[in-house]
């Protein structure tokens, strides 16, 4: 079965926000696109809803936050996951400060690979964008060489492109390249310090091997020299909407079927399998693109 919404996307993947918890303050966080902190989702209702999506066809999960492993029961949440959906592969995006102690438990709960913040390898440039602690920064570091070990891969560096930032992306081109991890470019979401991502990336045009473009969000990917670099534009995209292939859940338990809107979500509710099921379908049968060829106000 494929779950397939009105304007002929297919819906393969749940993304789910285990807590609206974090440990940093990152001045461009989106919190997955909620208005406020809500209630932890329980484990249980967690389980269920990857159930009833992998009855639906979904065949990926994506963890997040807030920070995930704020939870001390995600490993256990994952084997959950993993016993009522087997064939779900199943990630996290996290920002890595508590990794290194976790990985290889989360790597046996189930966990198959890791998204990991880092905007920066300088530690106060690192603490301005993030909020983080003296120390912090050697923890992500600590945390991705542990996630690699542990058989976390791919692993994927998430930056998010800021003026503040920018000049710091051949580092991070070659320190992607030496860790063997892929590192995304990522266009700032909303108001901020943006950076210059055009500039950027005829550059790398300019430099790479070879460039491949991705069928979801039609990203490209980017060959240098060993390096692996993907560019993520979420922002006045048209084709980010039109590849868009996830259902959203939020921290407190609705339904989220566009990131950028709050006006169509679905409360959950129930634990019940066959419920969270229909509530399901009706998410997909709401999805519509945010951002539309040739339609300034879409989704607005």
């Amino acid at each position: 079965m494929v779950l397939i919404d009105p304007y002929g996307r297919k819906v393969t993947g749940l993304r789910i926000s285990v807590t609206s918890r974090c440990n940093l303050r990152c001045i461009y966080c989106h919190h997955e696109g909620e208005v406020a902190g809500g209630r932890e989702i329980s484990r249980e209702m967690a389980v269920n809803v990857v159930n009833a999506a992998s009855r639906l066809g979904m065949r990926s999960v994506k963890i997040t936050g807030g920070e995930p492993l704020m939870r001390r029961d995600l490993e256990e949440m994952i084997a959950g996951f993993k016993e009522v959906a087997p064939g779900v592969e199943i990630s996290i995006t996290t920002n890595g400060v508590y990794l290194k102690e976790r990985a290889e438990r989360l790597a046996a709960a189930g966990l198959s690979r890791a998204n990991i913040s880092l905007d920066s390898l300088d530690p106060e440039r690192y603490r301005s964008i993030t909020g983080a602690r003296e120390g912090d920064l050697e923890r992500v570091l600590d945390g991705i060489e542990a996630a690699m070990l542990s058989g976390l891969r791919p692993v994927k560096l998430n930056m998010v492109v800021l003026k503040e930032n920018e000049r710091e992306i051949p580092e991070m081109i070659e320190f992607s390249r030496k860790s063997g991890v892929t590192l995304q470019l990522i266009e700032l979401l909303g108001e901020g310090p943006k950076g210059d991502l055009e500039s950027v990336e005829r550059l790398l045009e300019a430099q790479a091997d070879g460039v491949l473009t991705r069928e979801l969000h039609r990203r490209r990917k980017y060959f240098l020299n060993g390096a692996v670099v993907e560019i993520v534009r979420p922002i006045d995209n048209t084709e980010f909407c039109a590849h868009c292939n996830r259902l959203r859940v939020t921290s407190d338990g609705k339904l989220k079927p566009c990131l950028l809107r709050n006006d169509n979500l679905l409360e959950i509710g129930s634990t019940d399998p066959d419920e969270i099921e229909r509530l399901i379908l009706e998410a997909v049968r709401r999805r519509e693109p945010f951002f539309r060829c040739g339609d300034a106000d879409a989704g607005r």
